[in-house]
């Protein structure tokens, strides 16, 4: 899949490409007996991915920081899907008490979880710490997705257990995890501002996610546990994540406006690998454009994967214990 398949939109092997819209690559499935949380899932490819599981008949799990946008999702997908299932619940990833509280209101649900999209994120925001203290890039996009992810677990294990049905666990990350600090991964200087980039450390936080699906996948085939993780590049879409840097965000498509995608576009990759039946049984892969794609070199980095699970799980812990 190179750029002329990127300007043209031609299939690659799973039969899609950069043109296939999320409806699309899930045309004919039936998700009826599927839960599923979608972080960030009141706007852009979030709420497009919220809504197009919803179609296919899935329980949707919106969780977003913003309730008034979530309701608002909620009511516009009722609007076009009007037997949806969808619930809202309030989330803020750059929070450890929120996700906290996040993870008791929906095992107060009592409903299964058979996929996690870890979708929401930030971009390219100047220097600021979390409320717990982390570098604001590193903490919403990443940490908070490693520590929702690992309070979930228990309930998409015994889901997949009981049901006999594979979860699978979406890692949205992006192109930009080939541009990061030197070597990946600032570990003795994550919260530091000298040195900072809002690039780099975007990039930081998408290579992570990559990596945070390779070691969980590693971990769930050691168990024998029947849970995916994958990680996708969902493409260039101007959603609201560039509200930071509108005007090199402006330039930049006008300059390569032929590799942008549409909204419905962007949702597609998220949507196959949640749930097309092609990859049942895939896992630890990167995709584009519904289709495997080789990450970077340190995105394949077995021992860095290690060294990165340990180092969250330490952040986790001094900051849900300060």
């Amino acid at each position: 899949m190179g750029i002329f398949s990127l300007m043209t939109g031609r299939a690659g092997p799973s039969g899609f490409g950069s043109a296939s819209t999320a409806e699309q690559v899930t045309q004919g499935i039936d998700a009826a007996n599927l839960t599923a949380i979608v972080t960030g899932g009141a706007s852009g490819i979030g709420l497009e991915t919220a809504r197009v599981l919803a179609l296919r008949k899935a329980h949707v799990i919106i969780a977003a920081r913003n309730m008034e946008a979530a309701n608002a999702a909620k009511q516009q997908i009722f609007k076009d899907i009007e037997t949806a299932r969808v619930d809202v619940l309030k989330l803020d990833l750059c929070s450890m008490n929120s996700i906290k509280a996040f993870v008791a209101h929906f095992n107060a649900l009592d409903v299964p979880l058979n996929i996690l999209i870890n979708n929401a994120g930030v971009m390219f925001c100047p220097f600021q710490l979390s409320e717990d203290g982390i570098e604001m890039q590193f903490a919403t996009n990443y940490l908070g997705h490693f520590h929702l992810t690992n309070l979930l677990l228990e309930k998409m294990k015994n889901t997949a257990r009981t049901t006999g049905i594979e979860g699978r666990i979406v890692n949205l990350s992006s192109i930009a995890h080939h541009h990061t600090y030197e070597h990946g991964i600032r570990f003795d200087n994550i919260n530091d501002s000298v040195g900072y980039s809002d690039k780099k450390a975007y990039g930081q936080s998408k290579l992570a996610n990559i990596l945070h699906a390779n070691e969980l996948s590693r971990q769930l085939k050691e168990e024998g546990i029947n849970i995916t993780a994958n990680s996708v590049h969902p493409g260039l879409i101007m959603t609201p994540l560039m509200r930071h840097s509108p005007v090199m965000m402006r330039l930049l498509q006008l300059f390569t406006y032929l590799l942008w995608k549409n909204i419905p576009q962007g949702a597609a990759t998220t949507c196959y690998v949640a749930l097309h039946p092609n990859l049942k049984g895939v896992t630890g892969k990167y995709y584009l454009d519904c289709n495997e794609m080789e990450s970077s070199a340190l995105a394949k980095d077995a021992v860095l994967a290690r060294k990165l699970w340990d180092f969250s799980n330490k952040l986790v812990n001094s900051a849900s214990n300060p």
